[in-house]
């Protein structure tokens, strides 16, 4: 897909909104990048799960048709996975599908949803397996970076500077390591 001049919906928590790079994540820098328009909705510690107003959820009906994207990037959000959260996996599960209904018959746009690096969390490796499980029903593309042999092929040392913490990628860990990658797979996505 050509990302040049297309809005592209950046729909996600505190990885998509770079929490921790003071603000700026890959959805800026393929802004930046490849020129194209970003729609960021992201806000820090939200779930895909509808339990308040400040979910993915909640956060996309408000969009409404404000914004007709060419495509919509969703995090798989790790917040459904915290144990501080409670989220039931079903509720999840409903939201992931509200998402990609929304996108079909409101956007009419594809749909990634892609994942974190590896970090270990059982009801995480759960959800992404959830994702997988649905494509049967849905169609949408899995950026699946918990999985990929080569970003988890970083050595100690990148991994150092490019994480702050298991979750939240740097300013370098953006720039170097996840924006490229987006970019790569985004641009090898079939056109609609």
């Amino acid at each position: 897909m050509e990302l040049k001049d297309k809005t592209v919906l950046f729909l996600g928590s505190s990885v998509t909104y770079g929490s921790a790079a003071g603000g700026v994540s890959f959805a800026d820098l393929m802004g930046e990048t490849c020129r194209l328009r970003c729609v960021k909705q992201a806000v820090s510690g939200t779930t895909l799960a509808d339990i308040n107003e400040r979910s993915y959820v909640a956060r996309l009906k408000a969009i409404g048709v404000s914004v007709r994207p060419d495509l919509m990037i969703c995090q798989l959000s790790t917040n459904d996975a915290a144990p501080s959260k409670g989220v039931d996996l079903r509720d999840t599960e409903a939201a992931i599908r509200f998402i990609l209904e929304y996108a079909e018959t409101v956007f009419r746009c594809p749909v990634v949803f892609f994942t974190g690096t590896f970090y270990e969390n059982e009801k995480y490796e759960t959800m992404i397996d959830l994702l997988y499980s649905l494509q049967a029903e849905y169609r949408f593309s899995i950026l699946d970076l918990f999985h990929d042999a080569e970003m988890r092929a970083v050595s100690a040392e990148d991994y150092a500077r490019y994480m702050k913490d298991p979750i939240h990628p740097t300013l370098d860990g953006y720039r170097e390591w996840w924006t490229p990658r987006f970019i790569s797979f985004c641009e090898a996505l079939a056109e609609p």
